[in-house]
C-alpha cells in the first residue's frame, strides 16, 4: 500500500512540474533559444520592445495562416469512351498437353530432342530397337508370299477341272472341290496382307513422334531403358504454349452480363500482371463454363493467348481482365476528386472567381483512376482533385500549376525555408518577420522541431473587439522600424 501511495505521490510531482514548465515557457524558453541560438541578434531587442508595447506575455496565437486561397490542384472534367471490365483470377494451362509414351515395349536407342525445346508435330522424339519387330514384318511377308503361291496352284488345277469336265474325263464335284480351295487362298492372303500391315505398324511404332506442336519438358527416361506402353510417367510431357490458355473464375451475379456481351462477338481478354496494371498479352473468351460451382459460387471461363513473348507460362496464377461492354461519349474525372460525405458523394467544382461550390454527383462507375459521372458535372468543369483539408463551399482557393512544386494541402514556407503547418496555433501572425517588427509575443519552438526559428511567433500588440489591430501596434511598429531594418530576413509587413 505505502509503495502504492509513493508511486502516486512522485506521478502527481512528474506532473506538476511538467505543467509548471509548459506554463512559464515565455520566461525560459526566450533565453534557452537565444543560448542555443536559435534567433539572431535583432530578435531579443525586437521581443523585448514587444511585451513592452504590447503587454502580454503569453498573447493569442494568430490564425493568419488560415486566411487567404487555399492552395489546391485541380483537374477538367472530360468526355471519353470507357471499358467496362469483369476482372477475374485464374491459372494458365496449356492449350494441349500429350505424355509421349512407348506404344511397343523395347530398349530405347536413341533420343532425338533436347529438353525444353519447341518441336512440330511429326519430329522423331527416341527410337526403340526395332530388330524384333522386322523380323515380325519379314514373317508376314513370307507367309503371304507362301499363300500366294498355294492360290496359284489351285487356280490352275480349277481350270484343268473344267476342261476335264467338257471333255467327260471329269467330275463336276472335282471343280466344285477346286473353287473352294481357290477361295481359301485367296482369303488368306487378304489374311497375309493385314499382318503385313499390323506389322509394318507395329515397326513404326518403335519411332517416336510429336503429335503435336509444343514444347518439350523435362525427360524421364535415358538411352537404354526399357519402356512399354504401360509406363505411366512416358518419356516426355510436350505441352502447346503457342497459344496458350488461361482458366479463369468470374461471380455467378456476372453471368448474365457476359452471355449478353459474348452474343455479340467474341469478347476481349487481357491478362494482368503481378502490378494489376501491367498488361502481359491480349486475347479472347473461348468459352464460359456450362455450370456454376456451387461450392464458391463461380463460373469457370477460358481465353486463348497467342503467346507470342511467351510470357504466360501453364501453371503460373494470373489475373484476368474480361472486356463486356464500352460507354460511349460519359462524363470522367479523377477519381481523387470524388469525395464520400453523410448525405453521400460530391465534388468540389471551381468557379471562374477561384472559389469551389460543393455539388452532390451520381457515380455510375469508379476505378482507381477515372469515376464515370452520370449527373452532377458537366465536361468542361474543373474539378478539385487535391486539397481538400482547409476545403469548404465557398472557399477561395488558389489551383497550382505544378504539383511538383507546391503541396497542395501545405501553406507556403517560411523565411528559413520550414513549411507552415496548417494547424500549429504556435506559430506567428505572418512568416516574414512581422512579429519582431511589431512587438509580438516570444516565439515559441514547434515541438516537431521546425517553427521559432524565425522569431514569428505571436500575434502583433493588442487586438479589438473586432479582430483588429489595436492602433497603439500600428505605432509600435512605426517606432520599430530600426529594428525590422537590421533585420534583412524580414520582408515587409502585411497591411491590415
Amino acid at each position: 500500500m505505502a509503495r502504492t501511495f509513493r508511486v502516486v505521490v512522485w506521478l502527481a510531482v512528474i506532473g506538476a512540474v511538467g505543467y509548471g514548465a509548459y506554463a512559464t515557457r515565455d520566461r525560459w524558453l526566450g533565453p534557452a533559444e537565444r543560448l542555443l541560438g536559435y534567433q539572431n541578434a535583432a530578435a531579443p531587442a525586437q521581443q523585448a520592445q514587444g511585451q513592452r508595447r504590447g503587454g502580454q506575455g503569453g498573447g493569442r496565437r494568430s490564425l493568419s495562416q488560415f486566411s487567404g486561397p487555399v492552395p489546391v490542384l485541380a483537374a477538367d472534367a472530360k468526355t471519353a469512351d470507357v471499358p467496362v471490365y469483369i476482372d477475374g483470377v485464374g491459372a494458365v494451362k496449356a492449350l494441349n498437353t500429350v505424355t509421349v509414351r512407348a506404344q511397343v515395349s523395347g530398349r530405347i536407342v536413341e533420343i532425338d530432342f533436347g529438353e525444353g525445346q519447341d518441336i512440330k508435330k511429326g519430329d522423331v522424339i527416341a527410337r526403340i530397337d526395332d530388330s524384333v519387330y522386322k523380323a515380325q514384318l519379314d514373317q508376314a511377308v513370307a507367309k503371304k508370299a507362301q499363300d500366294e503361291a498355294l492360290l496359284a496352284g489351285a487356280q490352275r488345277d480349277l481350270a484343268r477341272y473344267q476342261l476335264m469336265v467338257k471333255s467327260a474325263s471329269g467330275t463336276q464335284q472335282q471343280v466344285d472341290t477346286q473353287m473352294s480351295l481357290v477361295a481359301q487362298y485367296t482369303a488368306q492372303i487378304k489374311a497375309d496382307a493385314a499382318a503385313i500391315e499390323s506389322a509394318q505398324a507395329t515397326l513404326d511404332y518403335t519411332t517416336i513422334k510429336a503429335p503435336i506442336d509444343g514444347r518439350t519438358g523435362i525427360r524421364n527416361v535415358d538411352v537404354g531403358n526399357l519402356v512399354s506402353s504401360s509406363d505411366a510417367t512416358g518419356i516426355v510431357t510436350l505441352s502447346q504454349i503457342r497459344p496458350i490458355s488461361v482458366l479463369f473464375s468470374i461471380p455467378q451475379q456476372q453471368l448474365a452480363r457476359v452471355n449478353a456481351a459474348s452474343a455479340t462477338g467474341a469478347l476481349a481478354v487481357q491478362a494482368m500482371g503481378s502490378d494489376g496494371e501491367t498488361v502481359v498479352d491480349n486475347g479472347s473468351l473461348a468459352v464460359v463454363d456450362n455450370q456454376v460451382d456451387p461450392t464458391t459460387g463461380t463460373v469457370r471461363l477460358k481465353a486463348n493467348f497467342p503467346n507470342e513473348k511467351l510470357a504466360l507460362w501453364p501453371g503460373a496464377f494470373i489475373n484476368a481482365r474480361l472486356l463486356v461492354e464500352t460507354l460511349k461519349g460519359v462524363t470522367v474525372i479523377p477519381s481523387g476528386a470524388v469525395q464520400r460525405g453523410p448525405n453521400g458523394t460530391f465534388v468540389y467544382i471551381v468557379n471562374q472567381n477561384e472559389t469551389v461550390t460543393m455539388k452532390p454527383v451520381k457515380v455510375g462507375q469508379q476505378d482507381d483512376t477515372l469515376a464515370v459521372i452520370t449527373d452532377g458535372v458537366a465536361a468542361g468543369d474543373k474539378v478539385v482533385t487535391t486539397g481538400f483539408a482547409r476545403l469548404q463551399d465557398g472557399s477561395k482557393v488558389q489551383i497550382s500549376a505544378n504539383p511538383d512544386q507546391v503541396a497542395p494541402n501545405a501553406p507556403p514556407p517560411n523565411d528559413q525555408g520550414q513549411p507552415v503547418a496548417e494547424n500549429d496555433p504556435q506559430k506567428g501572425l505572418d512568416q516574414k518577420g512581422q512579429d519582431n517588427a511589431n512587438g509580438g509575443e516570444r516565439p515559441h519552438r514547434r515541438h516537431n522541431g521546425q517553427g521559432g526559428q524565425d522569431g514569428a511567433g505571436g500575434h502583433n500588440g493588442h487586438r479589438g473587439q473586432d479582430g483588429q489591430p489595436a492602433a497603439g501596434a500600428e505605432h509600435g511598429a512605426d517606432a520599430s522600424g530600426s529594428s525590422a531594418q537590421n533585420n534583412q530576413s524580414a520582408p515587409p509587413t502585411q497591411q491590415q
